[in-house]
């Protein structure tokens, strides 16, 4: 089963998106927007980012867990990872992103 982007809006009405594997695993995250047509932007640069590697920004957070953002080439973060155990799962994640975010349909659950 193909990856798909899932739409949500939050209790406070902001809008938000998930990037979901095909196993319906999130491996993406946005940041809140505002509005429902920013968001949908916001998908749209995911599909264009991930392509590139160099947009994938990888990190470690305080407690040494390995996870990653996605930025825009304005470095603008449009979404960001869960925490990881290890680097290797961390790249499994950022090949996810990948190879699901060109085709992923989106699902609006708002």
């Amino acid at each position: 089963m193909p990856g798909y982007f899932e739409f949500l809006k939050t209790d406070a009405g902001h809008y938000r998106f998930n990037l979901k594997a095909g196993n319906h695993q999130t491996v993406l995250t946005s940041e809140n927007y505002n509005s429902r047509d920013a968001a949908h932007n916001g998908i749209r640069s995911v599909k264009i980012n991930a392509m590139d590697d160099s947009r994938f920004e990888r990190r470690t957070a305080r407690d040494g867990s390995p996870y990653f953002v996605l930025k825009a080439g304005n470095g603008e973060v449009i979404g960001r990872s869960e925490m990881y155990r290890s680097t290797s799962s961390m790249e499994n994640g950022i090949s996810s992103v990948r190879k699901n975010a060109a085709v992923a349909a989106i699902k609006d659950v708002s």
